[in-house]
């Protein structure tokens, strides 16, 4: 057991000694940390029930004589002597207890006298409202259940900083109401996107595929790489499922989901974490015309049902997600933000590192026109993408799983949705031509070889499952730590992780 915190403030360190101090005590009387005491309500249903003061006044709420049962942490505690009040906090919000020593017992009244902010209880009565109008429960029996051994925060600021409060979710989810509400609408935007999906009109089948993959693909990144013992085999964390929803599709699954965690061993930033949450869809019979659909619906539908409106903010800008997204070739808003850069230079890989060079961006000699082109559009276009936009169009080289457009073969039928300057979704016309996915893959080995650690490996079997046949089929991942952070107007994507990643405390 630790006695004490060489990390803490002196005053915080006393404060400690005391809790255990009291902890001591209910061991000895053999009551520390019961487990026997069963909640029958929530606080926010209750105030959510009773919420109509008019008709549910105090005298009507002592005729309905509603006794009621509830347990959670007490946030706030105010004794004025034979009287005492306190808020208890449970997942679903906040409700005041009322509590008198000559109801609950002179005993039992001086110990929630010497109980702490943090503490958490199971309370009994019966629901009153005060002079005041506050809904509460007249306390006729009190438990406490867990000892907090740290005290709380007074508010958030109590925080040392921000690092902290990433550290210590815990302490900030009970002390900060909109990081709880962050993570609440985490889960309800979650929970949508499956009923979406599922609906009978689009009939997607939510699948599971592996996290352990012997070869990585799916997606240019760079993995982390593990081993297992037992086959001695080196293995990589997935950097994407792309490849094996694909495989689903060739067996007959049409349209499948998986909402998939990954791992890319690359940078952390406010926008990058290297664990983070992707739906990942694939629909057969379909292009990427019909994805950039689907996308659009997807996000104004949960728009809607999430936040009642498809009229949002993020970081101080007015974005719309009910109006048609704006769908623009990469090649041509490239050209908009850079006018110097005349049509015929497009294609031409020299004209392009020309014009990369003149902006200071890096230009190695494996880069050919379309992965120049790429650098170009990241560094002087995707700032601009403020309201919902396609660019599509994206070039051969740097899409090796995308279909090469039937009338332009330096490109594909891929896409990507930007809202806010940031990339919230790709999507495109899945390659299923075995052959020419094969030469995609040695030119990704060839890159690999000079270099690039994010280029793919040659997956020979899932050639193999193309050779079987895969029919037409679009695909589409969306970047759910990003769009939770659209949604709840978050900057950093810390925000949305309740555990982001952090280096290792020293204790």
């Amino acid at each position: 057991m630790i006695d004490s915190d060489d990390t803490l403030p002196p005053d915080e360190n006393k404060l400690i000694a005391e809790r255990r101090e009291k902890l001591r005590s209910l061991r000895a009387q053999g009551v520390a940390f019961p487990n026997d005491f069963r909640m029958g309500a929530f606080a926010g249903d209750l105030q959510n029930e009773f919420d109509d003061v008019e008709r549910w006044t105090a005298e009507a709420i002592e005729g309905a004589a509603r006794h009621v049962s509830v347990a959670g942490r007490i946030v706030l505690k105010r004794v004025q002597g034979k009287v005492s009040f306190a808020q208890i906090q449970d997942v679903s919000g906040r409700i005041q207890l009322f509590i008198h020593q000559a109801t609950l017992g002179e005993s039992a009244y001086d110990a929630f006298k010497s109980s702490d902010v943090g503490d958490i209880f199971g309370a009994s009565g019966r629901l009153m409202r005060t002079k005041t109008g506050e809904l509460s429960i007249k306390v006729d029996n009190l438990r406490l259940l867990t000892k907090s051994l740290r005290p709380l925060p007074d508010k958030f600021h109590g925080l040392a900083d921000v690092e902290q409060r990433y550290r210590q979710r815990y302490v900030d989810l009970i002390v900060t109401p909109e990081s709880r509400r962050v993570f609440e609408l985490r889960s309800h935007m979650i929970r949508f996107m499956r009923q979406w999906l599922e609906a009978p009109e689009r009939r997607f089948m939510e699948v599971e595929t592996p996290m352990m993959h012997p070869i990585p693909g799916g997606a240019t990144a760079k993995p982390f790489v593990t081993h297992h013992n037992a086959l001695d085999l080196q293995m990589y964390l997935r950097v994407a499922p792309e490849l094996y929803l694909k495989r689903l599709v060739v067996g007959g699954f049409d349209r499948v989901y998986e909402i998939n965690r990954n791992f890319r061993n690359e940078g952390v930033s406010t926008r990058h974490n290297p664990e983070f949450t992707m739906l990942e869809l694939y629909q057969a019979y379909s292009t990427y015309i019909e994805i950039m659909d689907l996308t659009e619906g997807l996000i104004r539908d949960m728009a809607v049902a999430t936040l009642g409106g498809t009229n949002l903010t993020w970081e101080g800008r007015d974005i719309d997600v009910g109006p048609a997204f704006r769908r623009w070739p990469m090649a041509d808003a490239v050209r908009h933000f850079n006018p110097g850069i005349d049509v015929a230079e497009i294609g031409d890989r020299d004209a392009l590192a020309r014009h990369c060079t003149r902006l200071g961006i890096a230009v190695k000699p494996g880069f050919g026109a379309g992965k120049l082109l790429l650098e170009l559009f990241e560094r002087t276009v995707e700032g601009h993408l403020l309201q919902p936009t396609f660019i599509t169009q994206y070039p051969v080289e740097v899409s090796p799983l995308a279909r090469a457009n039937d009338h332009d073969s330096a490109v594909t039928d891929r896409f990507e949705l930007f809202v806010g300057a940031k990339e919230l979704a790709n999507g495109f016309s899945e390659l299923n031509d075995p052959e020419d996915q094969a030469a995609r893959f040695r030119a990704q080995v060839e890159a690999k070889d000079s270099g690039d650690d994010e280029a793919m490996h040659f997956d020979a079997d899932y050639i193999r499952a193309l050779e079987v046949g895969m029919p037409p089929t679009g695909g589409l991942g969306v970047g759910i730590d990003r769009l939770v952070m659209f949604f709840a107007d978050v900057p950093s994507i810390r925000d949305v992780l309740l555990f982001p990643y952090m280096r290792p405390e020293v204790f």
